[in-house]
């Protein structure tokens, strides 16, 4: 027998999750090991070749705030940008960047196997390896993780374990008629390790996610589509990016039609999720076709895009068309779109069924409540979306680490990230389909700006330990830069001065001498106006004086969201004891006592999150906690 090798995390899936758990740990100096089922699927990129969107991106500025990878792979690898939702507020602004998925996950293998501390190995999880722990009464946990034991019968040792298992536990592709027992894109799936999950008592649900077809590029009329270019002067994910992203890809829109809904009704008892071949439950936010279709009757078209794979492929990748429709009709819906008619596929669609967890059974620190040192991190937590996942990885490498160190959990709040909405909806409230973020979950949105990530977060990531001197030295100089921008938005200029520009933007002047703080405060005027009355603040950076103006015209909205912030912290600051039983906790309703049991709030303001736990029960609980403070004082 070899000698069991030891590490300090091992983590069990190499995907968006998985590889930013590895590279936190990484740089908090724990020996890890990253085990995935295949290193060609490393990072892959299985649906959309796109990072960031709506949410999405503030996800990504959060994370490289943090110290994470996910933003400057993303920009090495960009072929084109574009900002989302610039019709609406600043506070629902997106990043989104179309990649090269292939060059995406070279370039994040590549830093995987250079990044010290993380040991890259290609094998298949298929037993966690748990020690009991003598069990007070009123604790749930049922053992402690020492390791993995994995299908060659190899055993690694662990003081610690992420599962970031992603779309691969016991994965089955579907296409009509056609099942195939395989992860995405032909990648082997994980066959053992959910009947293990299962003897160790968690609950396990079978999720659903779905792919469109890919198509040749020389096969589609483009001419007949609306090209879709990348936006001018667009910000990078990371700031460690030192040079303009690659923008000259193009993508086009085109629309499905009569005929195309037609013909899918038509074929309706062939489709597996209406014909009881899917047993999953859908991503409500990320339909395929055919239920847009049955959802939206009325509607006459649905949006297409046809997007580049990458730019060492002829491939694209047909978003709006996400379907598990068996091939010869998916060969025919394509024939009566525009510009599609003669497109040859070189990938089918395909529906992918999966098994998760349920994240009640989860921490917001991302650890399981019955297994000590064992942490969950992306699909396996019921999320979707390459985003979500990584921002997952990121709070379970850093707390597997912290873990190990015998420090407390760092828990990311609602009020200081969209990671904090994310991790806190999951663990509170659970989830019944495959979640995605969305701005609307978020309560403090304007407050939540991708372009103020690094000014919520970068400090903590420094104290934390993931920010390194090169971010933070970065993050000084635009503080630095900032300040100088609103000294320099004191300086008050002449009626004359400013007569040119207030003129051509149709704002009326003002009565005496204005300050630049005061034009930006006006709602026609912008930034730019601002460089044509005084040429100096061009020596400022664009991302800079966007963020000032924001800053300065959203003042008062700023300050009411700061308020609510501050008194949110209130009863985040009041912490629930874990082996509190609320069952015995006197004028608690039932319904808020079993659902209080199940989900162990770790702060009266968790408590007041969960569904079915009302107001009321919120004020016995304030009730309780005062007089168990004024008992544990008396003391």
């Amino acid at each position: 027998m070899a000698e069991n090798k030891k590490y300090d995390c091992i983590v069990i899936g190499a995907g968006h999750a998985g590889c930013e758990a590895a590279y936190a740990l990484s740089k908090l100096g724990k020996k890890t090991l990253l085990l995935s089922l295949s290193l060609e699927a490393l990072a892959f990129m299985a649906c959309n070749p796109n990072i960031g969107g709506t949410s999405k991106g503030h996800l990504v500025y959060e994370i490289d705030a943090l110290g994470g990878i996910m933003g400057f792979v993303a920009d090495e690898a960009t072929i084109q940008t574009r900002m989302l939702n610039l019709s609406n507020g600043p506070a629902v602004h997106s990043l989104r960047a179309q990649v090269d998925k292939n060059l995406y996950h070279r370039l994040m293998k590549l830093e995987m196997e250079r990044t010290s501390n993380i040991e890259l190995q290609e094998g298949e999880a298929v037993e966690l390896l748990i020690e009991k722990i003598p069990q007070k009464e009123e604790s749930k946990i049922c053992g402690k993780i020492v390791g993995v034991k994995t299908d060659m019968g190899a055993i690694y040792e662990a003081k610690t374990v992420i599962l970031a298992t992603g779309v691969y536990l016991q994965a089955k592709i579907i296409t009509g008629e056609n099942v195939r027992c395989t992860g995405p894109s032909g990648f082997k799936r994980s066959e053992g390790l959910t009947k293990n999950l299962l003897d160790l008592g968690l609950d396990i649900r079978r999720f659903k996610t779905g792919t469109p077809m890919r198509v040749l590029k020389s096969s589609v009329d483009i001419d007949k589509m609306v090209p879709q270019y990348g936006d001018l002067d667009m910000p990078n994910f990371s700031m460690l990016t030192e040079n303009e992203v690659r923008n000259d890809a193009v993508c086009y829109l085109t629309h499905t039609n009569l005929d195309t809904h037609k013909l899918i009704i038509d074929n309706l008892d062939r489709a597996p999720m209406y014909n009881g071949e899917i047993c999953g439950t859908g991503a409500r936010y990320c339909p395929s076709i055919e239920d847009k279709v049955m959802r939206f009757k009325d509607k006459q078209r649905h949006q297409i895009f046809v997007e580049p794979e990458g730019a060492d492929t002829d491939e694209m990748y047909v978003q709006g068309l996400s379907t598990s429709l068996p091939y010869d009709v998916q060969e025919k819906m394509l024939k009566t779109v525009k510009g599609l008619e003669n497109a040859k596929i070189t990938r089918y669609g395909y529906a992918i069924e999966y098994d998760c967890i349920n994240p009640l059974e989860l921490y917001p620190s991302l650890e399981l409540k019955k297994y000590e040192g064992l942490f969950a991190a992306g699909q396996i937590n019921g999320t979707s979306g390459y985003e979500e996942a990584a921002a997952q990885g990121l709070i379970a490498g850093l707390n597997a680490s912290r873990k190990i160190d015998g420090l407390d959990p760092y828990i990311a709040t609602r009020s200081t990230s969209y990671i904090g909405v994310l991790i806190d909806d999951l663990v509170t409230k659970g989830t019944n389909e495959p979640y995605r973020m969305m701005t609307s979950r978020a309560e403090h949105r304007m407050a939540l700006r991708q372009d103020n990530a690094d000014f919520r977060l970068l400090e903590k990531g420094r104290e934390l330990g993931l920010v390194d001197d090169r971010r933070y030295e970065i993050f000084q100089e635009r503080k630095k830069e900032v300040k100088e921008i609103f000294k320099a938005l004191k300086k008050r200029y002449k009626i004359a001065e400013v007569q040119e520009v207030f003129t051509k933007a149709e704002v009326s002047l003002p009565k005496n001498s204005i300050s630049g703080e005061e034009i930006l405060k006006r709602s026609q005027l912008n930034y730019s106006h601002l460089l044509a009355i005084n040429p100096d603040f061009n020596k400022y950076s664009l991302k800079n004086l966007k963020y000032v103006e924001i800053e300065i015209k959203y003042e008062g909205y700023l300050e009411k969201q700061t308020q609510a912030i501050k008194e949110s912290a209130r009863l985040e600051e009041l912490k629930l004891d874990l082996d509190i039983d609320y069952m015995k906790v006197d004028n608690l309703r039932i319904e808020a006592r079993q659902k209080l049991n199940k989900v162990k709030p770790l702060t009266l303001a968790q408590a007041s999150r969960i569904s079915g736990v009302t107001p009321a029960d919120i004020t016995v609980l304030m009730v309780y906690f005062r007089k168990r403070q004024a008992e544990k004082n008396s003391k």
